[in-house]
């Protein structure tokens, strides 16, 4: 892998701070994705490590598309970064686009113009009232290949895993979601 090493490579999937982002980082490792969806910004470390690692391992450049509310969170919400940081900071990792608004309403405008992803990250710190709103696009900008791994959190936000989403899951929160729409 051009550009990192096996001890970064070793440092980031078993030693890195949290640890909770070990797995991400090897499934990225693994996988190599070249178009990613973030879905909640909690941290732009995080992010930087994730584009890093996918930079390293793609045999061309990195698309990513970042949703999240930016300067629009609540007060009662976790503190995130804002647009402009988050901007300076990822624009030169990857070709970067980042959409501020609700996961539902932001993904709903764009889904039909930003392709399908290789892996798809849903942060914890995503509404999940928004979130149930979300899995019909989501089927819509998936193919078969792609990896959907959602951040699980406890009752007072602490994140404590990445779980696979997989898609037959997807295609049932879809298929609720389309019924409660529908009924």
């Amino acid at each position: 892998m051009a550009g990192m090493g096996f001890g970064r490579r070793l440092w980031l999937t078993r030693f890195s701070k949290p640890a909770t982002d070990r797995p991400l980082y090897r499934h990225v490792l693994t996988r190599k994705p070249a178009r990613i969806l973030q879905i909640g910004i909690a941290s732009l470390d995080r992010s930087e490590r994730l584009l890093r690692v996918a930079a390293a391992g793609a045999g061309s450049s990195i698309h990513f598309v970042g949703l999240d509310r930016f300067e629009g969170r609540l007060p009662s919400e976790q503190a995130g970064p804002t647009l402009k940081q988050a901007h300076q900071r990822l624009h030169r990792l990857a070709s970067t686009q980042l959409v501020p608004g609700n996961a539902d309403t932001s993904l709903a405008r764009l889904c039909n113009h930003i392709g399908t992803f290789d892996l798809v990250l849903i942060d914890s710190v995503t509404d999940q009232r928004h979130m149930e709103r979300c899995w019909f696009f989501i089927q819509r900008i998936i193919n078969p290949t792609s990896l959907v791994l959602a951040e699980a959190a406890t009752a007072d936000g602490r994140p404590t895993s990445w779980q696979v989403v997989t898609k037959a899951k997807i295609d049932e929160l879809a298929s609720r979601t389309v019924l409660r729409r529908a009924g």
